[in-house]
């Protein structure tokens, strides 16, 4: 009986495995069914109501006015006042973040001289605005992409890509290695003379980009004017119009996360940020519900119906009521007030959670009121700093691979070859200090710590190595000046008279 039940196993999974050689899905195919299914992924819409509620568009700008209806259930009413009220910290809290950590240029430091020189042209204004972008981009979606590129001058640059326009696939759990990715972006073109919306799909592996049109579900080689649908990682045209080509032996996209699972920041005041905006946009349609701020009893009216008798009190100001035998006919009032401290209170609370869940810092702080020293100040930022802590490990392994493409670069382009060359990479947060107390310190610690670290703490000097050239030139300068005022011999072996204001030295008569 066992035999039998082995044996028909066995022929089971024969089957099975026969049924899925002749069933397996093309490359082309499970591509098509991978986009299907991350185009309306969770991940993907949270990502891109990331951005969506950085550039002030909510969830309350769809919301509408409802009540209980005859049969129990809600029903929308549309001659409510329907306010649309955003305050939006959330983008607040973006830009706070990015600018802690992005606001200031990142240095660079190294031994080898030429290989830094080298490394600031690359970190150029130009970079150093894409990777603040970037740094953007990955709060908003938990992930962005740095693209290494060559500009249509030659020029090498990166660019940046956001979460909702890639789909990687990763080679480890940890996503750290990629094997491939998926580019998805809409461009608009004609269809004769009526625009329509496009959606251009590229696929990257290490053979190089090959370019669809994802049209209904299906991916259609995108062949235009002749161009073909598989081209290189870098195309480049030199002076002479000649075409030349060539393929990163990596994938040319680098992660940069905001932390190492990816979540985007307004998942974690998404609820707290539509709080905020409820509140404000129901006081506001509280106050402006003037009518029904006041109800209305009436007693006897005479008229048919209660759209008759606003229509007379908007129109003429004034309701006919009529006295019989079985009443009394007239119009009594129950005043309903709008608590604005009610709202106040709310409000506030929901701004105080939705700072304490995003890890940012509130700049009216109580703590800087009074006496804002150090402690304080600390203290304030440590929310911030702790975040930042996670962000900045991550971006810090984004520049090991930022920095693979630059040697690449500069191996290519025969500046020379600096594989293996250690730099560091400082990230110069935008804190703010008791700058008074810090300098103190400062010249309290001359006799303790060397020269470089007290300037590295000072809050005026941006660049260490800067400042250390400075003082070497300025105290060079002094020494001339010294030797040109005291020195008792001339260029001649002539005695030379200082001035008397000066004093010192010789006096102004002259010796052989």
């Amino acid at each position: 009986m066992f035999t039998n039940l082995l044996d028909n196993l066995t022929m089971r999974v024969s089957n099975f495995i026969l049924q899925g050689v002749h069933s397996r899905m093309t490359d082309r195919e499970f591509l098509e069914k991978e986009i299907q299914k991350w185009e309306g992924s969770p991940k993907r819409i949270m990502q891109i109501k990331g951005f969506l509620y950085y550039g002030g568009d909510h969830d309350i700008l769809t919301r509408k006015r409802t009540m209980i209806g005859n049969d129990g259930k809600l029903e929308v009413v549309d001659n409510l006042p329907n306010n649309h009220i955003i305050d939006n910290q959330y983008g607040k809290l973006v830009n706070q973040k990015t600018n802690y950590l992005l606001g200031q240029p990142v240095a660079v430091h190294g031994d080898n001289e030429q290989y830094v020189k080298l490394l600031q042209k690359v970190f150029n204004r130009r970079f150093q605005r894409t990777l603040k972008n970037c740094g953007k981009a990955s709060y908003n979606g938990g992930i962005a992409w740095l693209y290494p590129y060559y500009t249509e001058e030659g020029e090498f640059a990166f660019r940046m890509f956001p979460a909702y326009e890639v789909l990687p696939f990763w080679k480890d759990s940890e996503h750290t290695m990629l094997d491939f990715f998926v580019r998805m972006y809409i461009v608009i073109g004609y269809q004769g003379t009526m625009p329509e919306l496009i959606k251009k799909v590229e696929v990257y592996d290490l053979d190089g980009v090959h370019k669809f049109i994802y049209d209904h579900g299906s991916l259609i080689p995108d062949i235009v004017n002749g161009e073909q649908a598989d081209v290189p990682h870098v195309t480049m045209v030199d002076s002479q119009g000649n075409v030349t080509g060539f393929n990163w032996s990596r994938i040319p996209l680098i992660p940069v996360k905001c932390n190492s699972d990816e979540i985007p920041l307004l998942k974690r005041v998404k609820s707290l940020q539509d709080g905020i905006n409820v509140m404000l946009s129901d006081f506001e349609n509280n106050m402006q519900e003037d009518a029904r701020n006041t109800i209305l009893v009436l007693k006897n009216y005479d008229g048919t119906n209660l759209g008759e008798f606003r229509n007379n009190l908007a129109t003429y100001g004034a309701v006919k009521v009529r006295n019989d035998d079985s009443a009394k006919g007239g119009v009594e009032t129950l005043e309903i007030t709008v608590n604005a401290d009610n709202y106040k209170a709310i409000v506030e609370i929901f701004k105080k959670a939705l700072i304490e869940n995003g890890m940012g810092y509130d700049a009216k702080d109580d703590r800087l009121s009074g006496n804002p020293n150090q402690m304080n100040i600390q203290s304030m930022y440590s929310d911030i700093d702790n975040d930042a802590d996670d962000t900045e490990t991550e971006f810090q392994a984004a520049f090991d691979d930022i920095l693979w493409f630059v040697n690449a670069h500069l191996a290519n382009t025969g500046k020379g070859d600096f594989e293996g060359e250690e730099v560091e990479i400082i990230f110069n947060r935008d804190v703010l200090v008791n700058e008074s107390e810090t300098i103190d310190n400062c010249q309290k610690s001359m006799d303790i710590l060397s020269l470089e670290t007290i300037l590295s703490i000072h809050p005026w000097v941006n660049d260490v190595q800067e400042e250390l050239d400075r003082l070497e030139e300025q105290k060079q300068k002094e020494q001339e000046e010294f030797e040109k005022q005291y020195n008792p011999f001339n260029q001649l072996g002539q005695a030379v008279a200082p001035d008397n204001d000066k004093g010192g030295g010789l006096n102004g008569k002259e010796e052989t």
